[in-house]
């Protein structure tokens, strides 16, 4: 129900000098009114200590100084304060409004019931005018002070947040193009050098070719080993950048622009070109063969491709197996070889760690899956299955590819990038023809203005709750000049001026004398318990003197009493006030 919060030194020493500042007010008020010493120190120590306590308890602190308000004078500054503690600290405007509702009812409590069985309803309009003017709208005036705080705060929050994901949005897109070039430099690249290692390394041990000719094949095998080396490098300084950023290896992983012109078709021209190299390659192709996606298509010629790279880099000389197999749901791609001939020379062991996790998330961005592993007889299998169907799928909670939810701004993602994923609440991820995803620029851009037409939501909300408060305002500053008007008119109707009380004569009729006396009122309620006593059987009218006493404590009244339809008795007496 309250905002607690740790004080920092200023703050406790502002809330030691306003203890300071109520209690000397409390301490003069109660001097002012004549009150005892023990009383004036009671209420001037309980002031203090109540002024700091209103932070912690606001509703208690409004509703116990309420209750005190009449019966100690002392207690009014307090309560001015503790309205407006409570309309600030309070969380929740029904809370607030309880609180302030029940300080209401106990603030009138005590003169209604000293006026009992006769409640004037006039007192009770200028009682609720005085609370409403006195410890309401500071209440009002300090809760929307408070919220305009916090809305500019979240403003401000909001701005900076967008700030920082829009600088984390750029960056991620920078690691995802790194991730794009090492992937494209190994798929194809590598690809390529390979090819030409192998050669020179059969043209090496070739007996047709003299001496010198081998020494420049050597040259040339040895300058694409170090080339293949020093792309291994690269490849491994760009996925180190990436994931040292925690952005996933295989987002965004793509290949030069060309890249999409590369299917099954070409698969034979990949195939050749080994054979051409010495390598042994057999093809086997099974099934009727269906129209593919272009994403899945060129995902195919991946696995085929990287299949064929790894058995001329780690099993060079082994027998190698091409087999794409249309089955009726899905196309079958493998690429197995055997082991390793005994006395074949290794091949260069380059590997920049790119090729079998771009296969798996490219497989998995069309629906489909890769799988790798040796076999018993010492070969390798790559295989990969893939959909005939949509290229669009959906994030799965197995592969954990894409960045932590808690680097993904809220607007980054949303309706219209695919199928909606329910099990992690998420889009699926679109994919365009090269079989890479799609970034929807105008979504990024769009985001921040979004928010900030939340954020002119906001603003239009604040001025419209300014509005109301101006015009409950407006209204309590209406009731505050009627209550006072009435007021006014009340002590008139409750006073008699000295000449009036001097021309009445005892024994007139009671008819006569009314005609002359005001209709009277009730700020003359604590005057008819006072007085001497009142003649037997006599009902008697007591009014305050239209001259005001020195004395602040004391006030002339005049008293008239009736009998048998005469006046009885008038008496003057001193009243306290």
């Amino acid at each position: 129900m309250v905002r607690r919060e740790q004080w920092p030194p200023y703050r406790v020493f502002g809330e030691l000098l306003l203890a300071l500042l109520l209690g000397l007010i409390a301490l003069g008020s109660e001097e002012i009114a004549g009150s005892g010493e023990a009383r004036t120190w009671l209420v001037t120590v309980a002031v203090m200590v109540l002024a700091p306590l209103r932070r912690a308890l606001p509703g208690a602190v409004l509703i116990l100084a309420a209750s005190l308000s009449w019966l100690f004078v002392g207690i009014s500054a307090l309560l001015i304060v503790a309205g407006w503690s409570a309309g600030r600290r309070i969380a929740g405007s029904a809370r607030a409004l309880v609180v302030f509702a029940v300080a209401l009812v106990m603030s009138m409590a005590v003169p209604v019931v000293q006026d009992l069985p006769r409640v004037s309803p006039e007192k009770l309009m200028v009682l609720a005018v005085s609370f409403l003017a006195i410890v309401a709208m500071p209440g009002i005036a300090s809760r929307y002070w408070s919220q305009h705080r916090t809305l500019v705060d979240t403003l401000h929050a909001q701005r900076t947040q967008l700030l920082r994901e829009n600088a984390m949005i750029a960056r991620q897109t920078q690691l995802r193009e790194r991730q794009r070039i090492a992937q494209d430099m190994h798929d194809s690249l590598g690809h390529q050098l390979t090819l030409i290692a192998v050669h020179t390394g059969a043209l090496e041990v070739d007996s047709a070719l003299n001496a010198r000719q081998r020494e420049a094949v050597g040259v040339l095998r040895g300058a694409s080993v170090a080339a293949m080396r020093e792309l291994r490098e690269v490849v491994g300084l760009l996925r180190d950048e990436t994931e040292d950023a925690a952005v996933p290896p295989a987002i965004g992983a793509g290949t030069a622009p060309d890249a999409g012109q590369r299917g099954v078709a070409q698969v034979d021209g990949l195939v050749e070109a080994s054979r051409g190299a010495g390598a042994r390659i057999s093809v086997s192709r099974s099934g009727e063969p269906l129209a593919l996606a272009p994403a899945v298509d060129r995902a195919a010629y991946r696995i085929v491709q990287e299949g064929l790279t790894n058995a001329h880099k780690h099993a060079a000389g082994a027998p190698v197996t091409v087999a794409l197999r249309y089955e009726p749901d899905s196309l079958l791609v493998e690429v197995v070889n055997g082991p390793v001939p005994p006395g074949s020379a290794a091949g260069p062991e380059v590997s920049g760690g790119q090729g079998l996790t771009g296969l798996r998330e490219r497989a998995r961005l069309v629906g489909g899956m890769v799988h790798s592993g040796p076999l018993p007889d010492g070969g390798f299998r790559l295989a990969g299955v893939l959909p005939y169907g949509p290229v669009t799928v959906a994030a799965t909670a197995a592969e954990p590819v894409l960045p932590p939810a808690a680097m993904e701004p809220a607007w980054a993602t949303g309706p219209g990038d695919g199928s909606a994923d329910p099990a992690r609440g998420r889009p699926a991820v679109r994919v365009g023809k090269d079989g890479q995803p799609v970034i929807d620029w105008s979504r990024v851009y769009a985001a921040p203005d979004a928010a900030m037409f939340r954020g002119e939501a906001r603003h239009r909300g604040f001025a419209v709750g300014c509005g109301l408060a101006a015009g409950v305002v407006v209204v309590l500053g209406v009731l505050a000049a009627w209550g006072m008007v009435e007021l006014f008119k009340a002590m008139e109707d409750g006073s008699v001026s000295p000449d009036t009380y001097e021309q009445l004569r005892v024994g007139q009729a009671e008819a006569e004398v009314r005609e002359q006396l005001p209709p009277g009122s009730f700020v003359n309620s604590d005057l008819n318990s006072q007085g001497p006593a009142k003649p037997a059987g006599a009902s008697c009218e007591t009014f305050a003197s239209t001259e005001t006493s020195g004395d602040w404590d004391e006030e002339k009244a005049f008293r008239f009493c009736f009998k048998d339809g005469k006046l009885v008795e008038k008496r003057t007496f001193m009243g306290r006030a």
